[in-house]
């Protein structure tokens, strides 16, 4: 069964999304690079970032940042790595995920605030992008449903999350890792905190 079926058959769809709409998500490959560009646009989503952000540090990322992290990416998922996930509503490319195991993020691992929370082997959930006309209509929240059936599909059992615990509406680009309201939505749960509005969630496939 292709894991896209297996997102249908265990109706990753929540209650937010209209009956007479289509949401589905697809991992990312290959042959929907095009997608992710038009879901990017000529920006890269943010400044040229392409989602190579937690993939690249300081002065690598700032001189990459545009066209060399576009071909970063795409050179990444040419060669059958699949870096995250892609929503399409009724056809239309809509949002993205970015989901692997943390070992894939540099930028993870050399951070105070993200620091490990013990030795156990994780998958994370680093980055969202939303089309701006489809925002705040749950996308975000089946995206990461979809990333946890994703996760163990690939037989990960522990996937984690790095939101921003929003006081007030923030700017899409302030809260590219995702909102903890969303993740608490999906079941993710607190398991540590080491800046006030950073914690870190996380969702245990059992």
């Amino acid at each position: 069964m292709k894991i896209e079926q297996i997102f249908t058959a265990l109706g990753i769809l929540g209650n937010t999304m209209s009956e007479s709409l289509s949401l589905s998500i697809k991992p990312i490959k290959r042959n929907l690079w095009t997608d992710l560009e038009e879901l990017f646009g000529s920006n890269g989503a943010c400044g040229g970032c392409w989602c190579m952000n937690w993939k690249l540090r300081g002065k690598a990322y700032e001189e990459a940042k545009g066209f060399e992290a576009r071909q970063m990416h795409k050179a990444i998922i040419d060669s059958g790595v699949v870096t995250g996930l892609l929503a399409y509503w009724d056809g239309e490319v809509v949002g993205w995920v970015a989901v692997e195991p943390r070992k894939a993020y540099e930028k993870l691992a050399h951070s105070r605030t993200l620091k490990p929370v013990d030795d156990k082997e994780v998958w994370s959930i680093t980055c969202f992008y939303v089309a701006k006309k489809f925002r705040r209509k749950g996308i975000a929240v089946e995206l990461i449903k979809a990333a946890v059936q994703h996760v163990s599909h690939m037989g990960g059992r522990i996937v984690e999350a790095y939101p921003i615990d929003v006081q007030k509406d923030e700017p899409a680009p302030f809260v590219f890792t995702g909102t903890a309201s969303a993740f608490r939505q999906a079941n993710f749960k607190e398991v540590a905190r080491h800046a006030p509005t950073r914690p870190i969630f996380r969702f245990e496939i059992e």
